[in-house]
């Protein structure tokens, strides 16, 4: 199991941040321009039961990947985890803290590659990559976005 972590400290209530994160439009956002992703469908909010349904590529191949909400804790927490998609497993957690009335988000991802011990040796190092690139620049937009408001 390989794990990844990105936390940032946002300029803003934790009740700004996260109704940011309730918006219809957060995945449109949050997907960096240079990432081969569609969106699908975004259904149920942040809340338990919640769906969000992509296609990316890999190479010219397409790959349905289906999340579902398994926890929602207003302000809190959410938690999203793969119900079909390209890794064996995935689960992201979703953090809001107050800290001095700004917020620490954090996102923390816990995942296996398909293909196990082998596959996270020699692919491991690659995929940690791919998602700090994207996390920086979902925190770069949830900064600005969020910040702007207050």
């Amino acid at each position: 199991m390989l794990h990844f972590k990105h936390s940032s400290l946002i300029d803003a209530p934790v009740e700004v941040v996260w109704s940011f994160h309730e918006r219809p439009d957060i995945l449109q956002l949050l997907t960096p321009p240079w990432q081969p992703v569609q969106i699908i469908r975004r259904e149920g909010g942040l809340d338990v039961g919640a769906i969000s349904e992509f296609r990316l590529w890999l190479g010219p191949i397409p790959v349905r990947w289906v999340a579902r909400h398994t926890e929602c804790d207003k302000n809190r927490l959410f938690t999203d985890r793969q119900i079909e998609g390209p890794m064996e497993s995935w689960t992201h957690r979703h953090h809001f803290i107050e800290e001095n009335g700004k917020t620490r988000l954090t996102d923390a991802i816990d995942f296996e590659l398909p293909g196990g011990m082998l596959a996270e040796l020699v692919l491991g190092w690659w995929v940690d990559l791919r998602l700090k690139d994207m996390f920086s620049y979902r925190h770069k937009v949830i900064k600005r976005e969020c910040e702007k408001q207050t």
